[in-house]
């Protein structure tokens, strides 16, 4: 491939400490000891900088202590509890593997992860422990299984404290050695284990600390976004300790608590999700609350259009930025910097530090011209190591010369800001004129009557596809509205040509709307009845 076309970031690049995980997050207890690290919005259970790092060296010895090894892998199935990161990185600290899993998962879907991780030992919760016995009996290769409290026929979490706190030093190169197998979220085949190193994951936090130093050891951030998903574990988490930030923990989202706890922490910045962002700009609850402490929304893991963005800045009188990355990128490889004026506030930004881009057309896997669309390549030490076990699907993604393929579509402007349109299999192809559901739900969301909508391709004997609107109304609203709304500003191929109205859309925790599921209730209402 020419030189010429590889887009690389506008930010000077940075360096990267040879460092493992644990050193780099937790190496600056000293400096701030008795700060708060993390705080429980529901219990107030609060662990110090100085007792987070005694109790992840606890943890680190009792799970050595329990036969856990190098390269091991770790199950931990829990909501955001303040004894999350101290598992987390006591598993790490030791060479062995955290796999973090969606707690509100069957256990069927638990078990799969479990066996396709080789899990040894999971941590769990008291009301996940019979689901996480059933998962265990169907992976076959869990060994023990701990609980935070007590249950029947499950080790206790304190006896993990019961071996000093001394655990033994293990050699780790943080190139090569993997801390953290988080799984994609399959909306796109089957969940995969993504492979991150240690050094994936200190140099995405490196790459964003070195933009966007907007918190310090005196900040208390929101720690609303789930930690076994690849944005709480490492953009919150991650984030928040190696800055000597108080996190502000939520085991699960509800909307008035996190306004009381924002209130009451005088918590400057959030990272959340455009779910939640919907909420702030629109919700009558909100004005109940003092938020003139935020300064900052950050929302990822889904677009978020500019209408949405601006009513929630007015309403608030904050700034609101997005970033955009993935699981296989640890996972950020654009964002928005937090004080620049030339934002546009429904791109991502500009490439992280250390990140190379390209634009490829899917169909030819031609170099897309200046101002086309096209499939997002990139490159840079954030990539994962592969799919754990699959080295076939990661050759399906990653070229021969370290491009990663994401699947989705973008298209760069003149500054080196990049805008995704959509995912490359989500394009809904009228008459051969590609749709982007993304565009149209953007759109829609700025319509003041709409709460929240999906947009999938619906087939049709003319057409081919045609976009159907799912509305969630928060006022009365018609499908004719609906759709004249959107003929009045898009292109006529881009029309919404059919609207339901739902109570919910659905999405997946990280805020990631489930269109496979819309796409194939609507299959389903298209297969001829049963006589």
């Amino acid at each position: 491939m020419s030189g010429a076309n590889i887009l690389r970031s506008p930010h000077p690049d940075v360096d990267i400490p040879d460092l493992p995980l644990v050193p780099f997050v937790l190496g600056r207890v000293s400096e701030f000891p008795d700060h708060p690290a993390i705080i429980c919005g529901v219990s107030g259970k609060t662990y110090t900088y100085a007792q987070l790092d005694d109790a992840v060296k606890h943890v680190a010895a009792g799970l050595h202590a329990h036969g856990i090894r190098k390269g091991d892998v770790v199950g931990i199935v829990s909501p955001n509890l303040p004894d999350f990161p101290v598992v987390f990185y006591a598993t790490v600290l030791i060479g062995a593997i955290a796999s973090t899993v969606n707690p509100i998962a069957t256990a069927e879907e638990i078990g799969v992860q479990f066996a396709d991780s080789e899990a040894v030992l999971i941590v769990t919760i008291p009301e996940l422990f019979e689901k996480c016995t059933a998962a265990a009996q169907l992976a076959r290769t869990v060994r023990e299984i701990v609980v935070f409290g007590e249950a029947d026929g499950a080790t206790p979490y304190r006896e993990l404290f019961a071996h000093g706190n001394t655990p033994p030093v293990v050699e780790i190169d943080p190139a090569t050695d993997v801390a953290a197998l988080p799984y994609s979220s399959g909306t796109s085949g089957i969940p995969k284990g993504v492979m991150l190193t240690h050094r994936n994951l200190v140099a995405n936090l490196q790459q964003m600390q070195a933009v966007n130093e907007v918190i310090d050891s005196t900040s208390r951030v929101l720690g609303v976004m789930p930690f076994f998903h690849i944005y709480g574990m490492v953009v919150v988490m991650g984030g928040a300790l190696r800055q000597g930030a108080c996190i502000v923990s939520m085991p699960r989202f509800d909307l008035e608590r996190m306004l009381q706890l924002l209130q009451d922490h005088k918590i400057r910045m959030a990272n959340i999700v455009p779910p939640i962002l919907v909420a702030l700009a629109k919700h009558p609850v909100v004005t109940n609350y003092d938020l003139s402490q935020l300064k900052y929304l950050f929302s990822g893991a889904a677009p978020l259009g500019t209408e949405l963005a601006s009513a929630c800045q007015e309403r608030l009188g904050l700034t609101v930025r997005q970033g955009y990355g993935l699981t296989e990128t640890s996972p950020v490889t654009h964002f928005h910097p937090m004080d620049d004026r030339r934002v546009v506030l429904d791109s991502v930004g500009p490439a992280a530090p250390n990140t190379e881009c390209r634009l490829v057309d899917p169909a030819t896997g031609e170099e897309c011209a200046p101002g086309e669309r096209g499939e997002l390549w990139m490159r840079g030490p954030q990539l994962m190591k592969g799919y754990f076990n699959k080295p076939e699907a990661t050759a399906a993604c990653m070229t021969h010369d370290g491009w990663f393929k994401t699947g989705d579509v973008a298209v760069v402007d003149e500054l080196g800001w990049y805008k995704i349109v959509d995912r490359v299999k989500e394009l809904i192809k009228y008459k051969g004129m590609q749709v982007a559901p993304a565009e149209l739900e953007a759109l829609l969301l700025g319509h003041p009557a709409v709460a929240d909508v999906a947009v999938i391709p619906v087939p049709d004997p003319d057409a081919g596809e045609i976009p159907k609107a799912f509305v969630v109304a928060r006022a009365p609203l018609t499908a004719d509205e609906v759709m004249a709304f959107v003929a009045a500003r898009v292109s006529s191929y881009k029309k919404v040509r059919q609207v339901e109205f739902v109570d919910t859309i659905p999405k997946s925790p990280s805020g990631k709307i489930l269109r496979r599921l819309l796409v194939e209730q609507e299959r389903r209402r298209a297969l001829p009845s049963s006589l």
